[in-house]
């Protein structure tokens, strides 16, 4: 099985780079270092001094995530590799067709546009969304919004087959990730990401051997697509209040009951 990966280039990517490497040889990785920065408006500039001093530990759990992963997974698997600043550029395109891959595996680059979705290798694309679909979906981190808005019990992953909608691709396997209620806010993006890797492997895995579901999410529900531009310093105050509420229903048991009432998908 022909394996190219097209990854943003971050640390928790290149741990994902690594830990598929491992059983499946990777031929070869295209990784995408965004250049361009969003222009911060005012207002934007004074939330996020705010955050810096009164939350500070909302950065940290992110930052200190992506520590963890640079710290053990230093390099990239040696194989072909380029870096481009868009995934969708030609070069990325060729670099790829010529490899002629049986599999296309994504996660966290921009959105794929048409000509490399019209990429077509046997078995298909595939994209890691680190929230559960159809329920939540976007970003700029779908277990932040959880917690945020109270859905604790959506905290989980999803790995589908790739469109070019936002984290909209028929389903391939979802799973809630599993929490003991003593975690702080780094330990729980460690778990919601090592749970994120280890179902991608079980994807990868049950594809190489042509096992897979094929599941269009409207058949699920609607679910809700949150966006970048619609977190702020509100939803960094709401993460931070809720956190407690959190563990005291992982503790109890009150989250497990609320998981009944919601549809995964098993491979």
């Amino acid at each position: 099985m022909k394996i190219v990966l097209w990854l943003g280039n971050e640390a928790n990517q290149k741990a994902l780079a690594n830990k598929i490497n491992v059983n499946f040889p990777i031929d070869g990785i295209v990784t995408e270092t965004k250049k361009h920065k969003p222009k911060i408006t005012l207002s934007k500039l004074f939330e996020k001094i705010i955050e810096k001093i009164f939350l500070p530990s909302i950065g940290k759990a992110w930052w200190g995530m992506k520590e963890y992963y640079a710290h053990k997974y230093q390099n990239y698997p040696i194989t072909k590799l380029i870096d481009v600043e868009n995934i969708n550029s030609q070069i990325a395109y060729d670099f790829t067709k010529e490899i002629n891959p049986d599999i296309i595996i994504v996660s966290g680059t921009r959105l794929i546009k048409d000509k490399m979705l019209s990429l077509k290798p046997s078995i298909g694309i595939i994209n890691l969304h680190t929230g559960f679909s159809p329920y939540i979906k976007g970003g700029p981190n779908c277990t932040n919004w959880c917690i945020a808005t109270g859905q604790f019990h959506l905290i989980g992953n999803t790995i589908m087959w790739i469109d070019a909608g936002i984290d909209t691709g028929n389903i391939i396997t979802t799973e809630l990730t599993e929490f003991s209620g003593y975690e702080s806010l780094l330990e729980t993006q460690l778990k919601v990401m090592e749970h994120a890797h280890d179902l991608y492997l079980k994807a990868i895995d049950r594809l190489s051997k042509g096992i897979y579901s094929n599941i269009k999410q409207n058949n699920i529900c609607k679910g809700k697509t949150y966006y970048t531009k619609q977190w702020g310093l509100k939803n960094n105050i709401n993460l931070i209040r809720n956190l407690k509420k959190f563990r005291k229903l992982t503790k109890n048991g009150e989250i497990e009951k609320s998981k009944q009432l919601v549809i995964t998908i098993k491979i």
